[in-house]
């Protein structure tokens, strides 16, 4: 057999292909040139692959961290699915009702600075925020702690049951934490409560440094040392230890009573919305993650909500309500009858509020006159069957120097 079987005729390639300049292993031609390319997309796809690959396992890691930061509420779940027959019924599918809880213990290191920790806390603010179907609006009702109702009977943390009393509102917190709040808030307003949050000093303060402080404006200079403030007149950005002291100050502050800080507690928090909502917090990831970092960390809620899915489920509808829709006002109270130093419910308008909530339907809020509990109705739209009531409050959109 010839040494040239099986080897095609010069000047042709296998099966009578011809032979281009520079083919076959020559190491200048084209053979070389496209290993060399095959090796560089190999290699380009290999690096793309493994960063993407390092940003999922740092984004899992990112989101596992979050998720974990978030404290379920199991206690407060189980003693009200023993009550579940007792609580009121959701009216309107898609609209939410969260109670927020400020609690005021002095567990933990940093807490206890605020005072002495007796074991037990209360509930140093609690607002019923309701969110609307199709999410128009968020309303956020704060309830005074000095507010007298019905406490029902509660468990206790050492797992005895307290018996049903009359007392002030905070107590409910201390006699049997959030769900004893909850069931309280339930009985009151015959409104539904879908989900509850929890936070303490620290994780309010832990908010407010991670957008960097929150905005207000003083009319007069602040020299209070109960409250840790000194601050001059104007515009002035708080940071966490500063606002704490500010919403929770009442000497300084005000005419000294309950009813100044709760709304000097609602215009902050409208400023805290307006700044969490801004451009430069939620389209940038750097500045971002310290804030869902400090807010995932801060809080206990319930076992639905104690996830990012949760959270990010709740939040999700609330990016297109503009800051006009965001409301802030206090339930309709009045001097208590047999303590002025306490409050009770001013009839017929906290019946009228808490019906609105229950049924979904509008109402307005208004800075006009008096910040005191008061209603009044205003001329009904054409193709409304009500009036619509406004009360007295204020809206995120307000500038707090205005």
């Amino acid at each position: 057999m010839s040494d040239t079987a099986g080897i095609p005729p010069e000047g042709q390639g296998g099966a009578g292909r011809p032979l281009g300049p520079g083919s076959g292993s020559s190491p200048s031609g084209r053979g070389a040139v496209r290993r060399r390319r095959r090796r560089w997309v190999w290699g380009v796809s290999l690096g793309v692959s493994l960063a993407l690959a390092g940003a999922a396992a740092a984004g899992w890691a990112v989101y596992m961290k979050l998720e974990g930061n978030i404290t379920p509420d199991e206690a407060a779940a189980a003693e009200l699915a023993r009550f579940e027959k007792d609580r009121p019924t959701a009216l309107v599918k898609d609209a939410l009702n969260i109670l927020l809880i400020g609690s005021d213990s002095r567990a933990g290191a940093e807490n206890r600075r605020y005072g002495r920790d007796p074991g037990t806390e209360r509930s140093d603010t609690v607002i019923l925020l309701h969110l609307s179907a199709g999410r128009r609006s968020a309303t956020a009702v704060s309830i005074p702690r000095d507010l007298m109702v019905d406490v029902p009977d509660c468990r206790r943390p050492d797992g005895s049951r307290s018996a049903p009393m009359f007392t002030q509102f905070n107590a409910a917190f201390e006699v049997g934490g959030s769900a004893c709040t909850i069931r309280t808030v339930e009985k009151l307003t015959d409104i539904r409560v879908d989900h509850h949050v929890v936070v303490d000093f620290e994780g309010f303060k832990d908010m407010v440094d991670a957008v960097d402080g929150v905005e207000v404006c003083l009319s007069r200079p602040i020299d209070d040392k109960d409250a840790h403030l000194h601050l001059p007149a104007g515009r002035v950005t708080l940071d966490g230890e500063q606002a704490l002291g500010y919403v929770r100050a009442r000497k300084s502050l005000g005419d000294g009573s309950d009813t100044g800080r709760i709304e000097r507690q609602q215009r902050f928090l409208g400023a805290l919305v307006n700044k969490v909502r801004s451009n430069e917090i939620l389209l940038n990831p750097v500045k971002l993650y310290p804030v869902l970092d400090a807010a995932t960390s801060s809080l206990t809620t319930d076992p639905e909500l104690a996830s990012l899915r949760g959270l990010y489920e709740l939040v999700r509808g609330l990016r297109d309500i503009p800051t006009e829709g965001v409301q802030f006002l206090t339930v309709p109270r009045e001097s208590y009858a047999g303590d002025v130093n306490r409050d009770q419910l001013a009839q017929p308008a906290a019946g009228k509020l808490f019906e609105r909530l229950r049924k979904d339907e509008a109402l307005r809020v208004s800075t006009d006159g008096e910040r005191k509990a008061t209603e009044k109705e205003t001329a009904a739209p054409a193709d409304s069957a009500s009036p619509e009531p406004t009360f007295s409050g204020n809206t995120a959109a307000e500038d707090t120097c205005a």
